[in-house]
Order: structure tokens, then C-alpha cells, then sequence
């Protein structure tokens, strides 16, 4: 992981809560579950679910790079038994120039 860097007014971050327990799921979740089932294999029904989005952001330290952003989100969701995080980056992985960030052993996921 690295830092994202918003100090320079480029680049934000929203998010969007899905309470979907006993209510109609919209497309997002459904496409959620659907990941979820054929990923793992297994039967999954989302109480819950977020979204956060993490759009253009550069690097930190921002001051000195503002070209290269990435675009990425965490999901988040549970049936109130099991939880699972899904991490989706835009297209062509991660767009910061690793050579000019402060540490150089920067990944792309979580553990």
C-alpha cells in the first residue's frame, strides 16, 4: 500500500451504504452476490453492503506528482454471518509511478 494525498484539491473520495436486508437490492449488490457466489463458490444474500470510491487520487506526496491518479474501491458487505471486502481498480492496475513514491515496496491489495 501507499498513501493517497487530496492535500492539493485533486482526486476524492465518496461512498454509498446499502441497506439491503428485507428490501428490493438494486443492481450494484446484485452484481456483488454474483461475484461473491461465483468467486467463493458459495450461496450469498447481502444484509449490507458499501461502497467506497476512491477516484483520481494521486500519490502522497501530491506535491510533487499530481499527473498519475489511480481510481480504486473497497466493497464491503455481510449477511450479518459472513463478511468479505472486494477490491477493484480501474483498468490497467495502478497508474502511480512507484520509482518517485517514499516507500518502494507498494502493493496493490491487502493483507
Amino acid at each position: 500500500w501507499d498513501n493517497a494525498d487530496f492535500s492539493r484539491g485533486v482526486g476524492t473520495t465518496f461512498y454509498q451504504e446499502f441497506y439491503t436486508l428485507n428490501t428490493a437490492k438494486p443492481p450494484f449488490v446484485r452484481d456483488v452476490e454474483a461475484k461473491i457466489r461465483r468467486y467463493l463458490r458459495s450461496s450469498y444474500s447481502a444484509a449490507w453492503t458499501l461502497k467506497i470510491t476512491w477516484e483520481k487520487a494521486p500519490a502522497y506526496a501530491a506535491r510533487t506528482d499530481t499527473r498519475k491518479t489511480n481510481t480504486y474501491q473497497a466493497i464491503l458487505t455481510t449477511d450479518g454471518f459472513r463478511s468479505y471486502v472486494l477490491m477493484l481498480y480501474q483498468e490497467g492496475g495502478m497508474q502511480w509511478d512507484y520509482t518517485r513514491l517514499p516507500a518502494t515496496n507498494a502493493l496493490i491489495g491487502y493483507t
